[in-house]
């Protein structure tokens, strides 16, 4: 019965990962952008979805597969991926392993007031240290600090509020599909 359940899990975590993809893609080609690199798009929703539905090893495993299918179609030169999957990777952990012991709707909100909180700290160092010196090497520290502090913070804050909100709206409607399909039973 458990070789069947971690099927299922593998399962959900593969499909979950290519509409995260597509999202991504859509995201991409509607070409929404803050600051001139930051896209406004969903694609992290279905990593959230799966992550309170079966732990922040699987969220984390969505987004590390979206990122990995994005790099055959990317412009940033992996950069961006990296990006992405750090500061949603975390994201989407804190979020799981706060929900995985408190199993509530209160723990729901708890885990993703955190979740935004680390998500954006995650990016401001994220950014400051690995991103920004790659694709702007020779900038002033005071520029790369001005541009975290005054878009990119901001960004993920408003993200994580806005996919934090969507989330709680439809994770419930749809749980019920996903416990069916080998998720957690709580």
């Amino acid at each position: 019965m458990k070789k069947a359940s971690n099927t299922k899990k593998v399962v959900m975590v593969g499909t979950f990962s290519a509409i995260a993809f597509i999202l991504q893609m859509i995201g991409s080609m509607m070409g929404l952008k803050v600051g001139g690199f930051l896209e406004i798009e969903f694609s992290d929703l279905p990593a959230l979805i799966v992550t309170f539905a079966y732990g922040p090893v699987a969220g984390i495993l969505v987004e590390l597969l979206k990122n990995l299918l994005h790099c055959f179609f990317t412009s940033t030169g992996f950069v961006g991926e990296l990006a992405n999957f750090v500061i949603n990777g975390t994201f989407v952990g804190v979020a799981g392993v706060i929900y995985k012991f408190h199993k509530s709707f209160r723990g729901a909100i708890v885990s993703l007031i955190a979740a935004t909180v680390a998500m954006s700290v995650a990016g401001i160092f994220a950014n400051l240290y690995i991103m920004l010196p790659l694709y702007m090497p020779d900038a002033p520290v005071a520029v790369k600090m001005s541009l975290v502090l005054a878009t990119i913070l901001p960004f993920n804050i408003a993200k994580g509020v806005v996919v934090s909100a969507i989330t709680m709206l439809i994770y419930k409607k749809i749980s019920p599909i996903l416990k069916f399909s080998g998720g957690r039973q709580d």
